[in-house]
This record gives C-alpha cells, structure tokens and sequence, in this order.
C-alpha cells in the first residue's frame, strides 16, 4: 500500500509538469545585430573592413578560425517561439570586402563589381638588356 501511495504521488507531481499555467506573460526577446536592407545596399565590393564595420556594426560573431568572414545574426523570441531571424554573412578577401551571402543579401549584389582591368600586352619589340643574348 506504501509503495501504492509513492508511486501515484510520484505520478500526479511529474504531471504538473505538462500543465501551462494560463495568463503568464512572456517577454519578447530581442538578439544579435539589427541589420537592414538600407544597410546591406550601403555596402560595396572593395570596402574595408573598418567601412563594413562602421555601417553594420561590430559583428555578433567573428570566426576564430576563418577571420574573413563575420556573421551578423539577428533573432526575436516570445518564449521558444520564434517570431523572426536573419542572418547576414559578410566574407573578405585580405581586408577587402568579397561577398556577402543570407536573408538580406541582394542577388545582384556582386553585378555592381567592376570588371577587373585586362592584363597589359607584353611588348615584343623592346630590346634585352645588355649581355643577354637573343636567340
């Protein structure tokens, strides 16, 4: 009968664990960097990292391993239900802007990038210099 009574007591208080208590508030939690579309159309191919940093802000999560890229993430929470998140990646090549890639990149956004100038024409008829023969 005492094990009866332990097992059933057991029973009813690890029930009261599903039961949500009506009427409790839960705030809204907000996470991350705040990025916008004005934002993102602000930044150019070539920019520094300095510049990026100046019109995105100190990025939420720089990469120990790879320091080329910075991630600016973004989320907003009432309780575990997620109510939106972005995320923005922001690459570099050197300190150069490269590329960015996430919910808030344009798809056109590498269009803007000029064409690389075409290598310079090696020039045939220049003289070598002095003691070396041609053939």
């Amino acid at each position: 009968m005492r094990i009866l009574l332990i097992s059933l007591a057991i029973a009813s208080l690890s029930a009261c664990g599903f039961v949500g208590f009506p009427g409790v508030y839960k705030i809204n939690v907000e996470q991350g960097n705040i990025v916008t579309p004005e934002m993102v159309a602000q930044l150019k191919p070539g920019m520094t990292r300095r510049q990026v940093k100046f019109i995105l802000g100190t990025p939420l999560v720089e990469d120990t391993f790879d320091i080329d890229r910075w991630d600016y993430i973004y989320s907003k929470r009432n309780g575990k239900k997620i109510l939106s998140e972005s995320r923005l990646t922001v690459l570099f090549d050197g300190d150069q802007l490269a590329t960015i890639t996430g919910d808030l990149a344009p798809s056109d956004w590498g269009a803007q990038e000029s064409t690389p100038p075409a290598p310079a024409e090696p020039e045939l008829d220049r003289e070598p210099p002095p003691g070396i023969p041609v053939p």
